[in-house]
């Protein structure tokens, strides 16, 4: 922190610090926490901003290795090299500050609109293509007033690509690898007039570096816009994924057969309205999901005889609309309607029948959620920003919720901010949680947290850097006891997260971000520290990046017999612009050959590598 303290001195003495607010106002507009564009500088809440450049800089088929790098307090688990599955091992699960979205409590959003699992109420992190991102804006904390139930940790919000100037853009990349892994996708961008498209499709597969452990998928998106006037747009968007994937069980305790077959899909129409004074959005959506999933045997036992199937829909509406009253005040209203929708049963492996079963093991079960919400942004003084926001949420089943929120920005300087936060997040019961299976109680209310935050950020030219604090006390979280889900647990968290990032010059810049964690109750998959260096280089046809991370002391298990990783990794990128259009690249993970795990008996694997060739005309 010294170090920082004193580049930034430094840096200081030789800028205007009027060139440099003006330099950076453009570069911090945000849609998220906020609705409508906004500067950062004037939001209470803390954003991490990454561009789609740093999305597709290591040639990533999905977006949330990238996010594990870029963002503090935000950490993913796998158990491979490519590819997350949704079945046991704890693969693809999210979790910010501690509290994960597999089990509902970190919200992933695209465009705005929630994206998670019908029945199980947790994010589908093989969905998350880069295909369709062009930015991903992350909310580090609770983010209910706006967004409603599972956002107790924050916000990912993925903002989908669009063509902004007239003329087409086609790119094409191909890439191969260590264990037989192959990724190809595909995308084309078209503007003429009012009208817009975006196309794009994706393929990948590999076997991965332990039997049993293969993965295929398909991926598909498509976003058409067309402008009606200067102030109104409409537009309609469609993500489809497919993947089949095997879960090889821990080293331990192998399994065999153990394969799933899982279709999401996304489909979005939207009318904009964009005015001097107000702007807003009417859109409907539906997120659906097709799963087939056999649960495998142990090795010596006899195969399965049925297989899991389940549908699911969160089918929505939503309506807001920002207005400008008076100078420096800014009020979004908005109503949120979702139907959500599961079925979950067994069929015949030999025939397809559907088979019998338990009543709370078939159930096909509708849930209904409906939300008003209002948030009052004014700046005091040209120094100062309040901000304040109210929900009230109902859940058909377990009833309503107030989620309020308090915030208060001070700009002592033209180029830095500190913040100060305090929010609401809750998380409604789902139909697993309620329905499925011995432990479910119909009875369940939702989750809820309180966190309280305290950051500082500044700018000074091409050097930037920020601290954050924060504290969250949760109760009224879902546990099983006695073979029942109850409402008993607790949760209490604070922490420290530091950023910084230089552009040293027109070739050179670095970025590093640290988070600290200390977890009252422990959980798995969150780390007590995670840090996190990378540099970039460019220069005529040549271009290198190399991240360095940082994990200590991550629980794989928790209890008496806790047990814990530490592990360092060193990926890098290189990459040579062949011709125009055509820029080869070669990459590297876990350059170094450790030997770890993320996942209690699934270790990682060692270095691997792919080479490939990317292609823009």
């Amino acid at each position: 922190m010294t170090l920082l303290l004193m580049a930034a001195t430094q840096i200081q003495a030789q800028i205007d610090t009027t060139d440099v607010a003006s330099q950076y106002q453009m570069d911090e507009v945000v849609v998220t926490g906020s609705r409508e564009a906004t500067d950062v500088r004037h939001l209470p809440m803390t954003v991490n901003v990454v561009g789609r450049a740093k999305l597709t800089e290591n040639q990533r088929a999905n977006i949330l290795p990238t996010l594990t790098e870029q963002v503090p307090g935000l950490f993913v688990t796998q158990r491979g090299m490519f590819g997350y599955g949704v079945s046991n091992g704890g693969s693809g699960s999210i979790s910010m500050r501690g509290i994960s979205a597999g089990a509902g409590q970190l919200l992933v959003l695209i465009d705005g609109h929630p994206q998670y699992q019908g029945i199980y109420g947790h994010s589908i992190a093989d969905a998350y293509q880069t295909m369709m991102a062009e930015r991903v804006e992350v909310l580090r904390g609770p983010a209910s007033v706006l967004y409603g139930s599972n956002a107790l940790g924050g916000v990912i919000n993925i903002v989908t690509r669009g063509m902004k100037q007239d003329g087409m853009k086609t790119n094409i990349n191909l890439g191969a690898g260590s264990y037989g892994t192959f990724q190809a996708e595909v995308s084309n961008q078209y503007r003429s007039g009012k009208f817009s498209s975006t196309v794009a499709a994706q393929y990948a597969r590999t076997d991965n570096h332990r039997p049993r452990m293969g993965f295929e998928q398909y991926g598909g998106y498509v976003k058409i816009g067309y402008d009606l006037n200067e102030n109104w747009n409409i537009y309609a968007d469609a993500d489809l994924t497919h993947f089949n994937s095997s879960y090889p069980g821990s080293v331990t305790a192998p399994m065999f057969e153990a394969d799933q077959y899982i279709t999401r899909g996304v489909v979005t129409a939207a009318l904009e309205n964009h005015y001097g004074n107000t702007s807003g959005a009417i859109s409907i959506y539906d997120n659906f999901g097709f799963h087939k999933i056999n649960d495998g045997y142990a090795e010596g036992k006899t195969p399965q005889t049925r297989l899991f199937r389940s549908k699911d829909a969160l089918t929505g509406i939503s309506w807001y609309q920002s207005v400008n009253l008076f100078e420096g005040n800014r009020v979004t209203v908005g109503v949120d309607y979702q139907h959500i929708y599961g079925n979950a049963y067994y069929t015949s492996r030999e025939n397809g029948e559907v088979l019998e079963t338990q009543n709370k093991q078939s159930a096909r079960k509708h849930m209904n959620e409906i939300a008003g919400y209002v948030d009052i942004r004014q700046d005091i003084a040209s120094w100062l920003t309040v901000d304040a926001g109210l929900r009230y949420d109902n859940h058909s089943v377990a009833g309503g919720e107030w989620i309020p929120q308090l915030g208060l920005v001070v700009r002592p300087t033209a180029t830095g901010e500190f913040k100060a936060m305090l929010s609401k997040g809750f998380r409604n019961p789902t139909m697993r949680e309620m329905y499925l299976y011995p432990p479910s109680n119909e009875e369940l209310k939702a989750e809820r947290i309180m966190n309280y935050e305290l950051s500082w950020k500044q700018r000074l030219g091409a050097f930037s850097y920020g601290i954050n604090l924060f504290y969250l006390k949760g109760d009224n979280m879902i546990q099983t006891i006695n073979k029942q889900n109850v409402n008993t647990g607790a949760i209490q968290n604070n922490g420290i997260e530091l950023e910084a990032a230089w552009r040293i010059n027109s070739n050179w810049s670095v970025n590093t971000n640290h988070s600290l964690l200390h977890m009252h109750n422990k959980v798995v998959a969150a780390p007590d520290y995670k840090g996190y260096i990378g540099a970039s280089y460019r220069k005529d046809r040549w271009n290198l990046s190399a991240g360095l991370q940082q994990i200590s002391h991550l629980y794989t298990s928790v209890g008496e017999n806790a047990t814990t990783e530490n592990f360092t990794l060193l990926n890098a990128t290189v990459g040579y612009m062949a011709a125009k259009g055509v820029h080869l690249y070669l990459k590297g993970e876990n350059l170094f050959a450790q030997s770890y795990e993320i996942n209690l008996g699934y270790p990682m694997p060692k270095a691997t590598f792919m080479g490939g060739v990317n292609l823009a005309f």
